[in-house]
């Protein structure tokens, strides 16, 4: 029993970006999969789960203003809730230029990356599900996975990068799945991001 209460919500709230942003991850997957007239389902559902991915995100600073006590420090609460955002925003962002560029079938690279980036999600959330209750270090194993995630997506981009490139391309075809390479590949540089600040957290209370 403590004098001052605890707001324990926060854990509960970070589940669920990191739940959304998993779920965001193999919607991708699917839409890279899939032709240009099926897409727009898809990406909507993708703008359902960033809109609730913000509320989320608003409760946590709203929240923080109201809690006299917190699990973790204010600072590492307010930027976890950013950096988890962050990837979702991005996802989003991809989806929707997909969704206008209509650039045709994906090429093998960028179903690879997709793939990682579903991978690096998987593993933050195994990392933050473990934060209330396991302890910190229990949390590097997964963390570690997802900074290996970035390495080999960063290779698969500029990989299939020089690809598009390879003989006579189409001009407008390269610089329509070029951006969306290099969204992808940006997605990979946030869930790092994420597993860096949980990795400082669980420094701190190691």
């Amino acid at each position: 029993m403590r004098l001052l209460p605890r707001d324990e919500r926060f854990f509960d709230l970070f589940t669920k970006v990191a739940e959304l942003n998993l779920e965001a991850a193999h919607l991708l997957q699917e839409i890279l999969k899939t032709d240009n007239e099926r897409r727009l389902p898809l990406v909507e559902a993708i703008k359902r789960c960033e809109h609730s991915a913000d509320e989320a995100t608003h409760e946590v600073v709203a929240r923080l203003d109201r809690s006299f006590i917190t699990p973790l420090d204010r600072e590492d609460i307010h930027m976890l809730a950013s950096r988890l955002d962050d990837i979702l925003d991005i996802m989003d962002g991809t989806a929707r230029r997909i969704q206008i560029f209509k650039p045709g079938a994906a090429p093998q690279g960028a179903l690879l990356i997709a793939e990682t980036i579903a991978k690096s999600c998987d593993h933050l959330l195994a990392a933050v599900r473990m934060m209330e209750k396991a302890k910190p270090g229990e949390m590097i194993p997964a963390l570690v996975l997802v900074k290996r995630m970035e390495e080999d997506g960063d290779a698969i981009y500029h990989e299939w990068l020089g690809r598009l490139f390879d003989g006579t391309p189409d001009p407008l075809a390269v610089m329509k799945w070029k951006e969306i390479y290099d969204n992808l590949e940006k997605t990979l540089d946030h869930c790092e991001d994420v597993a860096n600040v949980l990795e400082s957290i669980a420094i701190k209370h190691g």
